[in-house]
């Protein structure tokens, strides 16, 4: 991959593990509208580059992300009045599109799985950008905070889609309804992230999740399966994932990975598998219709 520089983002590859850091520590990685789009130019690079196999995305310093930056005082969301590049980036149709679904659309549609580790405080955008994303590890140190309601605003960046799937409705509404803070604990107990670890131990236990799905399996594999589990979420009947799984399996299954998938393990060695998801990626879905913005 060549080298890639963001304003407010770090980007770096280890062992085929593209690493994301949120990279203004000052400002407890506070989003605003170039964070935007960085992140969205990231996973543009992490999907066009083959060696990458997954994407962990973290912060730098002692936060993930405190949410909006807050800097334009009384304007800050409002982006008529601020006018000038924060209204020209999310201006869509019209339409002065939220930034932080701008974020998570473009996470929901990656090639690659999407590891968090939440480093620290994650409030506002910095919850819900996470949402997109497959698996989420947190610092015991962390601390999550759905509290738009407590700045006059109603949840953004698709998370109303988002967050009941993960932690139900009754959960979703509490947290959205109260504002509150809350500890990685009960991000635990009620099913937003996965594992709890030591500061000292997250990024390492992401990087070891994110290298045994990159050391062990089929890159388009991945790519069709975050496809399917994605976009089935909000099917309206199981057959729909049976038309698109058969198609796949007829498709991959004269494909090489699938041969060497097979010869691999009954010759018990560790696969290489040929395709690549930049040239390799069947189109499963010939009545996708993505739906627009308007």
């Amino acid at each position: 991959m060549a080298a890639q520089t963001f304003e407010t983002l770090k980007l770096e590859v280890e062992d085929g593990v593209a690493i994301l850091t949120l990279n203004r520590p000052e400002k407890l990685n506070a989003f605003n509208t170039q964070m935007m789009k960085d992140m969205i130019a990231a996973f543009d690079v992490t999907d066009a580059d083959d060696a990458i196999k997954a994407v962990i995305v973290t912060g730098a310093g002692r936060g993930f992300c405190a949410g909006a930056d807050l800097s334009a005082g009384a304007e800050t969301f409002d982006y008529e009045a601020r006018g000038g590049e924060d209204k020209a980036a999310r201006t869509r149709e019209g339409v002065q599109r939220d930034g932080g679904g701008l974020v998570t659309l473009r996470i929901y549609e990656s090639l690659k799985p999407v590891i968090a580790a939440v480093n620290g405080p994650a409030v506002g955008i910095g919850v819900t950008m996470q949402l997109a994303m497959d698996i989420r590890m947190a610092s015991t140190e962390a601390r999550f905070g759905l509290v738009f309601a407590r700045r006059g605003l109603n949840p953004e960046a698709a998370s109303s889609w988002f967050l009941p799937k993960l932690v139900g409705v009754q959960t979703a509404l509490e947290w959205c309804y109260t504002g509150r803070v809350f500890p990685a604990q009960e991000a635990l107990d009620r099913g937003l992230v996965r594992s709890l670890h030591a500061p000292e131990d997250l990024l390492p236990a992401a990087k070891a999740l994110a290298r045994e799905i990159a050391e062990n399996t089929a890159p388009v594999s991945i790519a069709i399966t975050r496809q399917l589990i994605w976009r089935m979420a909000g099917a309206s009947h199981p057959m729909e994932a049976h038309r698109a799984d058969s198609r796949g399996i007829q498709i991959r299954g004269a494909m090489a990975d699938a041969r060497e998938g097979v010869m691999s393990f009954l010759e018990k060695r560790p696969p290489a598998f040929p395709n690549k998801v930049s040239s390799d990626l069947p189109d499963i879905w010939p009545d996708w219709d993505p739906p627009q913005f308007r």
